[in-house]
């Protein structure tokens, strides 16, 4: 095997989100292996960090859906994998995953996926659209949720799929390194009262799959107990939504209770803040990030019984599950939880940071994700020879 084989990611863009974390924790782990790490986007906020992973960012149009725009993307990647020496080529989404396809294909290098989620298939045009992400050599599914779904909707032979949960960056969910300054920024952000109350964090983006109606409604049950609940996140095309969610937060006479809040980068400050995290999803989560996000915190977690949540909490003992049709199911999880004990809560908390900490590192995500490369592309190589 080469010395240095170079590795190009592909994914529309890079602005937020669970696909870009991956893509960047994925550049550091091929620079960190010897390898040279590329990055094809449309580019976004988040694409000046690639070089800070050691990578370098490439910017092509790839979160056309367009036809013509894909078949020149596929011609541009093409010449990509020539003139850089590409080896493998790693596709995170259906748009860009098309173009990258035809140019490896047309390159002869080896082709990988990851179905990061679980993708609508109505109408024959969706599901072939879709078909292009289980069209790599292996494909990565990111929980046994999705690789049940591979197996059962796309016929994908279970030889062909490879586990990788995502993973948590223990170094930065660590109370030890918490930066109190953003503490304080995110407790005048938040409007926390002087007087201690226990918050409950509900992260995400604002969008009605998230739950917040679900969560809304199971507190308007607690209003006899003392606690703030922040829910942050962007809002981006659902200004309607949010605006529906603040109404329903008045009417439901929870105004001073549960609060509206812009997403915030500083995640480990914000678990800190944190009594409970509430993770109220009604559609399935393909894996849920901030489930072993809080746990690596020693934040108990309440989510909905679906998905990966069911693979990342330990019910009973890091967090609890409850039905995600159910507010009254999900109010007697949250008060049972508000009210336990102070060494229960330290005890499941250590249990939830020792239980991220065997199962759900970013090292070990990373570690998986190089040992597939090097094995493709050996074998690649194998076959050329």
């Amino acid at each position: 095997m080469d010395a240095a084989p170079v590795i190009l990611q592909v994914l529309p863009r890079l602005e937020s989100g669970g696909v870009e974390r991956g893509t960047l924790e994925i550049t550091q782990a091929i620079s960190r292996a010897g390898m040279t790490a590329l990055v094809a986007s449309q580019g976004g906020a988040m694409a000046p960090r690639v070089a800070r992973m050691g990578g370098t960012h490439i910017t092509l149009p790839l979160a056309s859906k367009n036809p013509l725009t894909i078949y020149r993307n596929a011609l541009a990647l093409h010449h990509l994998i020539k003139v850089h020496g590409i080896r493998l080529v790693h596709a995170r989404s259906r748009a860009p995953a098309w173009s990258a396809y035809y140019a490896a294909k047309w390159a002869g290098v080896p082709f990988l996926t990851t179905f990061h989620g679980v993708y609508g298939r109505s109408g024959l045009f969706k599901r072939f659209y879709n078909q292009i992400m289980v069209r790599g050599e292996k494909v990565i599914a990111v929980s046994r949720f999705v690789k049940e779904h591979l197996m059962e909707c796309y016929g994908v032979e279970a030889s062909r799929i490879c586990l990788i949960p995502r993973g948590v960056d223990l170094a930065q969910f660590d109370e030890q390194h918490v930066v109190p300054d953003r503490v304080m920024r995110l407790i005048r952000s938040w409007r926390l009262p002087d007087e201690a109350i226990p918050v409950i964090f509900c992260p995400g983006r604002i969008t009605r799959i998230k739950g917040h109606l679900l969560l809304i409604e199971a507190l308007s049950h607690l209003k006899d107990l003392p606690f703030l609940c922040v829910i942050a996140g962007g809002d981006e095309g659902h200004e309607d939504y949010r605006d529906e969610l603040q109404e329903r937060i008045i009417s439901s006479g929870l105004e001073g209770k549960v609060r509206l809040a812009e997403g915030t980068n500083f995640m480990a400050e914000a678990y800190t803040l944190s009594q409970l995290v509430v993770v109220p999803s009604i559609k399935p989560e393909s894996f849920g990030r901030v489930a072993i996000e809080a746990q690596a915190m020693g934040r108990l977690v309440v989510a909905t019984d679906h998905g990966g949540s069911r693979e990342t909490i330990i019910p009973n003992e890091t967090g609890y599950l409850v039905s995600p049709h159910d507010p009254e199911a999900m109010a007697a999880a949250i008060r049972y939880a508000l009210t336990l004990p102070q060494e229960t809560l330290q005890a499941m908390g250590a249990y939830a940071r020792e239980h991220v900490r065997t199962h759900f590192s970013s090292q070990q995500m990373q570690d998986k994700t190089i040992a597939l490369y090097r094995k493709l592309i050996e074998k690649h190589r194998d076959s050329a020879g």
